[in-house]
């Protein structure tokens, strides 16, 4: 029997005491992520880049979970140097890192804006920012006994392809066709890593998942940013229009879950809601669609990303790490 059929939740969430964890984001399926995670007694930490949002995190897991192991660190995506400080810390303190998710993102914002870099917003954090710091812990998780990385992609990189000749949208930018790349971009970063960790015996499990359509805050913090007139009161509709049609950002959260800590995943795995359209359900394999299949473009955009970011997986990975039995 499959997990989709026993309708799989946190209460299938084996034992994580001694394991930890980071999830970035600290709000909507993040917090939900960390919630559970904290439940089955991992130690997580929290990283995003506004302390007040992870203060409130932290404040209700603990309130849910008076016993949880959890903290929070500032972390900013949309710049190299911040990432470069956090993985730093982490790196100084050298303990094995268990789990790695990768949930913060950005969607459709609707003027083309910036990283600290110079990178297209939504390409720099939800795929950039994300790369650097994954390849900046690879020590961390080569120390771990059986580590796992979770990619957050989207229904949405169905639609998307990689625009090697306009990434960052200079000559032309949507704000929808951004998200559906980033979004397709970190589908591909999770097949290829699998690909290079079975290359190069890193011994890492890498996964990828989404959420179906969940009622998280990433419209009011995407496309619905500074809209007034028809265009703001239809993107201050389209959540009430949601309810009818999504599921809560809990169930949202459980995909995520079940590739970083069910027994039965394999290397390489992309999982979703398990019902129509893989809009809602219980915890499923999901599909690739288009250039995710594609190793071709999966080997180029690792060149681009690498070029972007100071190449952390080539320095990080011919390290010869002690590695915890």
């Amino acid at each position: 029997m499959t997990a989709a059929q026993r309708g799989w939740s946190v209460a299938d969430i084996p034992e994580l005491s001694g394991r930890h964890a980071i999830v970035t984001g600290p709000g909507g399926l993040g917090y939900e992520t960390a919630l559970a995670l904290a439940g089955a007694g991992a130690t997580v930490l929290l990283a995003g880049r506004g302390p007040a949002k992870g203060a409130r995190a932290m404040t209700a897991i603990r309130a849910a979970l008076p016993m949880a192991k959890v903290s929070f660190a500032t972390l900013d995506l949309a710049d190299l140097a911040s990432v470069a400080a956090f993985a730093d810390e982490r790196l100084a303190a050298s303990e094995p890192l268990d789990i790695l998710i990768n949930n913060a993102g950005v969607m459709a914002l609707p003027t083309r804006s910036l990283t600290a870099d110079g990178f297209e917003r939504q390409f720099g954090v939800n795929v950039i920012g994300h790369f650097a710091l994954t390849g900046r812990l690879l020590p961390l998780l080569r120390k771990a006994a059986a580590p796992r990385m979770v990619q957050l992609s989207s229904l949405a990189h169905r639609r998307g392809r990689i625009d090697f000749d306009d990434l960052h949208g200079e000559r032309r930018y949507n704000p929808w066709k951004a998200y559906c790349q980033s979004k397709l971009a970190m589908l591909i970063f999770a097949l290829e890593l699998q690909r290079r960790s079975d290359q190069n015996g890193w011994a890492l499990t890498s996964l990828a998942a989404h959420p179906g359509w969940a009622a998280s805050g990433l419209i009011g913090n995407g496309p619905a940013t500074g809209r007034t007139g028809l265009a703001g009161l239809f993107w201050r509709l389209v959540p009430l229009a949601a309810t009818l049609f999504s599921q809560s950002t809990a169930a949202g959260a459980l995909p995520t879950l079940y590739a970083a800590t069910a027994p039965d995943v394999a290397g390489g795995g992309y999982y979703g809601p398990d019902g129509w359209r893989e809009i809602r359900g219980a915890p499923g394999p999901a599909r690739t669609a288009g250039e995710a299949n594609d190793p071709a473009i999966a080997e180029r955009l690792w060149e681009v990303l690498e070029q972007a970011t100071g190449a952390p997986f080539a320095e990080n990975g011919t390290r010869n790490e002690d590695r915890r039995a």
